[in-house]
């Protein structure tokens, strides 16, 4: 067995319950990640208690396997005394790192137990080295990246960032961009971002070809890859799956660690343990196209059950990763076995056993009845014996010695270093409920915009926001009242593109800039800038998080309850989305490809769901960016009074100027939708509220 422990880029598993945890690390992980039963995104997994938690990193804390917490979803502000104990149970558990997507769980992380180490979620939608950087300049020391990344995108932030990155090498692609999807809770209200996704995406979709399935993509598989992942300068490769099986874990594992050390794996076994009518690399290797969309099928679960009981032998025994040094001493009266793991912890066995006067040389048989500790996770990496000059014991009295020894020295390697827990010091703001409301509209591009507006008619409507990439476009006379929106998603070297952009908008005219992703506080560092909704705000703690890190004002994240968003308001000035056909998805692979090409395309067209709903999808940014819209228009202006924010927002996208007129003048009116509408979350209780 190759010695892992030290070797880069670290092996990171998914450990959905305590047989998967085994499975991983008895195949060889370095680390793992695990959840608790609330807070970490996937909530429908086994998930552990706070026992379980501390029992679990006992485990690999012996093996020398880090272990990974998720609290990795957006909170609502009644989760905040919820999110302080399971920050103190992972401290008192002993975890090596929290992985994050709420700021609120990063400071009540740095306040609670300041020595517990942060990793930026995936959830974060990090695609960028702007959003590595920002990341590390509010105290995470690790970035979780991407999924829709290029092997040249991934090394230009691994090499750049300062802290340590961390991509997905295996398992499966959701549609769109981690952080930035609310399919699931538009459609069904089950959020992903809170963990409980219902998966819509697999459902059939298409776009003129009868059946094809066009938000499914195939897992992705990027193992042949990893040592070039390793070159690059990452530090951790991370195995999608904590919904999947130990079987499915220890053969990824295995796979993951055979490259590593440059030995061929059978991808044919791994693509039998799960996958979607194969893999795709489509993404790691710049080749996006409808190669990569794919579905489960009949033949695959057939594969999947034949091939699961050969996959059981890879982790029936543990894996050998702790060296240790072994000194068997030998006297008249009895022996003693000092066991040392060269980081500080020793153990000893004692036998009362008289050796028996030797026949022959016994040092050798000793060295073999000592360096068998298969069935533990320790190796020998030396022997020495000493006083066996004419003296000898059974194999069996030092195989006892050998166990008695080992199995202490696992129990002193178990217990969890001391880590204080402070109180959070921290005190909700008391909810607020703005009674004068100003309004704002945001279009898509300035030909969208209603020639009246520039006009004086709408002169409520006091911010204006417009796309950044088209602010040459916008009358000098609008201009005082316009926000630049930045794209939320600029990979490779569009994000150059966007901060030359800021650079040469900044002293046009313009009132300030809306930042949609964490790069963009990097960005903006120094302008006047609010947050969009893509920041996914859902709590007062977030909110001023956000707030001390230089933004005037952030908006609701568009699945926030008005039950909530009062508690919000509590921290700052709050704006909130009340009209729009919402950002469903935002995707890197585009769903229209398996039926017309990028040259053919004019940059729109549409999905039909199995109900006979039309999506919309538009290419909205800069590397052919899509967006998947939600056909159903959410509108809430004629219930303004009950939206408890500073600033009601109507957010344009697909309309027509003339639809866009209509609707603004019906919106500052106060009057009835004319026709389908969805409220959305705003009215309604979560659905996938936190037990």
């Amino acid at each position: 067995m190759e010695r892992q422990s030290a070797l880069r880029p670290e092996i990171l598993a998914p450990a959905g319950d305590a047989e998967m945890l085994r499975a991983a690390v008895c195949a060889g992980a370095d680390a793992v990640y695990l959840g608790l039963k609330r807070y970490n995104a996937r909530r429908s997994a086994g998930n552990f208690d706070a026992a379980g938690l501390a029992g679990a990193a006992a485990f690999c804390r012996a093996r020398g396997v880090r272990v990974y917490l998720t609290l990795n979803t957006v909170l609502a502000p009644d989760d905040l005394s919820g999110a302080q104990q399971a920050v103190a149970a992972a401290a008192e558990a002993g975890v090596d790192a929290l992985i994050v997507q709420d700021l609120a769980v990063a400071a009540l992380a740095k306040r609670m137990a300041p020595g517990l180490r942060l990793h930026a979620s995936t959830q974060m939608s990090v695609h960028s080295l702007a959003g590595a950087k920002q990341a590390a300049a509010m105290g995470f020391s690790r970035v979780i990246l991407a999924r829709e990344l290029s092997l040249a995108e991934i090394a230009h932030i691994a090499q750049n960032c300062g802290i340590e990155t961390e991509v997905f090498i295996h398992g499966a692609l959701c549609m769109s961009v981690s952080g930035q999807c609310y399919l699931s809770a538009f459609l069904g209200g089950r959020s992903g971002n809170r963990g409980a996704c219902a998966g819509p995406c697999r459902l059939p979709f298409s776009a003129g070809a009868p059946g094809a399935c066009h938000l499914s993509l195939k897992d992705h598989s990027h193992i042949a890859y990893l040592r070039r992942l390793a070159e690059a300068g990452v530090a951790s490769v991370k195995i999608e799956g904590r919904l999947r099986g130990p079987e499915y874990a220890a053969a990824a594992v295995d796979a993951c660690a055979a490259a590593r050390a440059g030995r061929s794996y059978d991808e044919r076994l791994l693509q039998n343990v799960f996958s979607r009518s194969g893999f795709t690399d489509g993404y790691i290797a710049g080749r996006r196209g409808p190669g990569m969309f794919g579905v489960r099928t009949e033949a695959d679960a057939k594969n999947t059950r034949e091939a699961l009981p050969r996959l059981r032998e890879l982790y029936r025994r543990e894996a050998p990763r702790v060296g240790v040094e072994m000194r068997l001493t030998l006297t008249d009266a009895g022996a003693r076995l000092a066991v040392a793991d060269g980081e500080g912890h020793t153990a000893a066995a004692e036998s009362r056993m008289a050796p028996a006067p030797a026949q022959k040389p016994a040092r050798e048989s000793f060295v073999r009845a000592l360096e068998k500790t298969g069935g533990t996770p320790f190796y020998a990496q030396s022997v020495r014996v000493e006083g066996d000059e004419g003296r000898f014991l059974p194999a069996g009295e030092v195989g006892a010695l050998r166990r008695a020894a080992l199995e202490a020295l696992l129990q002193k390697r178990s217990a969890p270093l001391p880590m204080p827990v402070a109180p959070a010091r921290w005190t909700p703001p008391a909810p607020r409920m703005p009674q004068k409301k100003t309004w704002a509209a945001r279009f898509s591009s300035v030909a969208q915009l209603p020639a009246v507006l520039a006009e004086g008619e709408f002169d409520a409507v006091r911010r204006v926001t417009l796309p950044l990439a088209g602010w040459r476009d916008v009358p000098e006379a609008l201009r005082a009242r316009t926000w630049l929106e930045l794209p939320r998603a600029a990979f490779g070297p569009q994000e150059d593109a966007v901060r030359a952009a800021v650079a040469e908008a900044k002293e046009a005219g313009f009132a300030g800039f809306v930042a949609q992703n964490l790069a963009h506080l990097e960005i903006l560092r120094g302008l006047r800038a609010m947050g969009g909704f893509g920041l996914n705000v859902a709590n007062p703690l977030a909110a001023r998080e956000y707030l001390g890190a230089g933004l005037c004002a952030v908006t609701a994240g568009i699945e926030t309850p008005c039950a909530e968003m009062a508690a919000v308001a509590g921290a700052g000035p709050l704006a909130a989305l009340v009209y729009g056909h919402m950002p469903l998805m935002l995707t890197r692979a585009c769903p229209l490809q398996n039926v017309r090409t990028c040259k053919d395309c004019p940059r729109e067209g549409k999905l039909l769901d199995r109900k006979g709903l039309y999506f919309p999808v538009r290419c909205t940014g800069p590397d052919g960016v899509r967006t998947v819209f939600n056909p159903v228009p959410l509108y809430a202006a004629d219930r303004a009074g009950e939206v408890p924010a500073d600033e009601l927002e109507l957010y344009f996208t697909i309309e027509t100027p003339q639809r866009a007129l209509a609707v603004l003048r019906m919106a500052l009116a106060g009057e009835a939708f004319d026709g389908r509408l969805t409220r959305g979350l705003l009215f309604r209780r979560r659905e996938d509220a936190e037990e």
